[in-house]
């Protein structure tokens, strides 16, 4: 399919995801039926064919993991697991991974038949006459199923090799390596097995002792990886870098504790195991395969790594025995089981091996994700919540951490980016505690940010000799234009005020911010970090004088605030801003001097609450910046996609390059975040203000 990404799911009961499915085209309307009656299930009487003394058919939950793209190609992913949040938490980790994906390989796609050979009185010469005999084993092999190459199948190659028992003696293992297409193959393979044992002994000089196929199918590796965005790694505690580097630090623990890489590998295998059961596979071949092949340099290893990618962002790799089939198997007796693969659309069994792999590796992050930073019990919890984000503590936040000793608010440009860093007005609403922090006793395992705000507060406070750092949570993502850089600031100057009993005043607290602002941002306007000192509503300047205008609001307007996939740099756009300014400062001057004008009159429409004519000023304020070229296409599309669906207004907020899209929805918020969300956007609304 070309695209796998379904919003709201999760809201839906079962009847209206199945609909929702099938107006999708994820599912025939029959398929549809057939699941809404439940006939999808394994009848008794085929049961009792596949097993011995049944007495019924024991159930488990059949769900659907969306927003998954490998290769270029969007997949819905069937999945079979009783385990709660892991089919939440593996859609949430495709999601972040989004626009790019997975990407997956096999090299080979070969399964080992195995003879054993024993009682030789001479295993070196067993040995070359075996290599001897190579050809002929093989011509012999291939017409045991001659029908194997109808498919591209067949016998590949024969290798051997000697190997010794713990008492002494010689044994020899001769592999039959095997294409056999898209099915599981093992009935194949084991007749090949027997029908070359007595060949292989005579050549040997020796008995039979085994002949059976291996479960180590380490001629079917398939290799995923990915590479996640700071943006998708933020949480609301800690920032992209922090947690990437303590995704990176489980990983490298992983690698040289069994005992946590055994942790590290179930939680791949949580999402491996889903859906080879989902898709009628043998999941018990799978893992006895991945735990084989992790231990085979002769310590259990993880079969997943992270590291740091060369973007910045966080990179990881999977790559593991992973055989598995379209065809064959319990497939012919189970309905759900082949409606479960139909619903892949995958064309080979080595697409599924890839689908498989990459489902492996994001449940992976996504259990590292959760391990690395609240802990797993909180984060599992937290990767139900998939459509919002949210704006307050939880009581659970409330419970596991303690009262914050500094807190800022974050913000939302109405109206004036890029103008008013050259002395223009600009119209903007706080975001209420947005973020908070506590200061500790010890400045390791800071980010560099962090560090570096740290360092101009000690300077501007004049603090000398006392070492400490900072634990900060932030509701809002970073790089989304809504203010995170100078909340942190701010939380941060006010957790050092409230910890040292500085009483600074909020002025004090706003100058400093504002020079921490201009390490983040080259040139800033001081906009972000005064509402995020102040907190509230304002018309602000600062040209030749710092001017903040409280705007009292009859109510909080109602706005839906939509996050694009790109992380926007205030410090780049400001700069590109300010060279094409200097290229052009007619035309540029002209234009800031239109949105300064656009700014005072929307200040006077949010007062009053005229939402009409504010939405009209919105929309022309998104093309004067559109003109200076700080929108984006998908920004574009994405304000475009909010008009449609009734809102009075929109526009990009922020530096732009990437980042939030504001919109203005009277009677419109719930049609306009169900949109959003369609198209696959995370929104936020703003909560009601405090008044005073």
């Amino acid at each position: 399919m070309k695209n796998s990404r379904i919003s709201g799911l999760h809201k839906l009961d079962v009847a209206e995801r199945l609909d929702e499915l099938g107006r999708l085209g994820c599912l025939s309307s029959a398929d549809v039926e057939i699941l809404k009656q439940g006939q999808q299930v394994l009848r008794v009487d085929a049961a009792d064919k596949m097993v011995e003394n049944v007495i019924g058919i024991f159930g488990l939950p059949l769900a659907i993991a969306p927003n998954f793209v490998v290769n270029g190609r969007g997949y819905l992913v069937p999945m079979v697991i009783e385990e709660p949040s892991v089919v939440a938490a593996v859609s949430n980790a495709a999601k972040q991974a989004l626009p790019d994906g997975f990407t997956a390989q096999c090299d080979d796609w070969l399964l080992a038949g195995q003879v054993h050979v024993s009682n030789m009185t001479d295993s070196a010469g067993a040995l070359a006459r075996l290599a001897s005999c190579r050809q002929e084993l093989i011509d012999q092999a291939s017409t045991v199923h001659p029908g194997l190459s109808k498919y591209g199948g067949g016998v590949r190659e024969v290798e051997f090799r000697a190997l010794q028992l713990e008492d002494g003696s010689d044994i020899i293992s001769v592999h039959i390596l095997v294409a056999t297409g898209d099915a599981m193959g093992a009935n194949i393979v084991n007749t090949i097995c027997e029908s070359l044992a007595p060949r292989i002994a005579e050549i040997c000089h020796g008995n039979v002792a085994l002949r059976i196929l291996s479960n180590l199918a380490d001629r079917s590796l398939v290799t995923a990886t990915v590479n996640y965005r700071l943006a998708a790694l933020a949480t609301r505690q800690f920032s992209g870098e922090e947690v990437r580097d303590r995704i990176v630090m489980a990983s490298k623990i992983a690698s040289v504790d069994p005992y946590r890489a055994a942790t590290h590998n179930k939680g791949i295998m949580n999402g491996v195991d889903a859906v080879a059961i989902a898709t009628g596979n043998d999941w018990r071949a799978i893992e006895a395969g991945a735990h084989a092949y992790a231990a085979l340099s002769g310590q259990y290893r993880p079969l997943a790594c992270w590291s740091v990618a060369a973007d910045g962002g966080l990179q990881g790799e999977l790559t593991m025995p992973l055989r598995v089939a379209t065809v064959g198997g319990t497939l012919r007796v189970n309905t759900a089981a082949t409606m479960a693969l139909s619903m892949t659309a995958v064309e080979s069994s080595q697409e599924l091996a890839q689908l498989v792999a990459a489902v492996g590796l994001a449940q992976n992050f996504a259990a590292i994700k959760a391990l690395a930073t609240s802990g797993i019990q909180e984060g599992h919890m937290r990767m139900h919540a998939r459509s919002s984000v949210p704006i307050a503590n939880s009581g659970s936040d409330a419970a596991l951490h303690p009262e914050p000793q500094g807190s800022a608010a974050g913000k939302v440009i109405l109206l004036g980016e890029h103008a008013v860093v050259y002395g223009k007005h600009a119209v903007a609403l706080p975001i209420a505690n947005a973020v908070t922090a506590n200061i500790t006793s010890s400045d390791s395992g800071e980010s560099k940010y962090i560090s570096n705000l740290l360092a101009i507060v000690r300077q501007e406070l004049q603090i000398e000799g006392d070492t400490f750092g900072a634990d900060v949570r932030t509701l809002l993502p970073p790089g989304m234009g809504l203010g995170v850089s100078a909340a942190i600031a701010v939380a941060i100057i006010r957790a050092v005020s409230a910890s040292r009993k500085l009483g600074l005043s909020d002025e004090d607290v706003n100058r400093i911010a504002f020079s921490c602002e201009k390490v983040a941002h080259g040139n800033p306007s001081g906009v972000d970090n005064a509402i995020a000192t102040f907190a509230v509503p304002m018309l602000f300047s600062n040209a030749s004088e710092l001017s903040i205008e409280r705007l009292e609001l009859q109510q909080q307007p109602p706005l839906v605030i939509a996050f694009s996939s790109q992380r926007g740099s205030t410090h780049a756009q400001v700069a590109g801003v300010r060279k094409r300014y200097d290229a052009q400062k007619n035309h540029y001057a002209a234009v800031f001097d239109e949105i300064d004008a656009l700014s005072i009159s929307a200040a006077k429409a949010l007062t009053c609450g005229d939402y009409k004519a504010l939405g009209a000023l919105m929309n022309i304020c998104h093309g004067l910046l559109n003109a200076v070229e700080v929108s984006t296409p998908q920004l574009d599309s994405m304000v475009s996609l909010a008009r449609a669906a009734g809102a009075a207004g929109a526009k990009l907020t922020g530096g732009g390059g990437g980042g939030s899209v504001v919109a203005l929805c009277p009677g419109a918020v719930q049609d306009v975040r169900q949109a959003y969300a369609t198209a696959g956007f995370e929104t936020l609304v703003l909560p009601q203000m405090e008044e005073g």
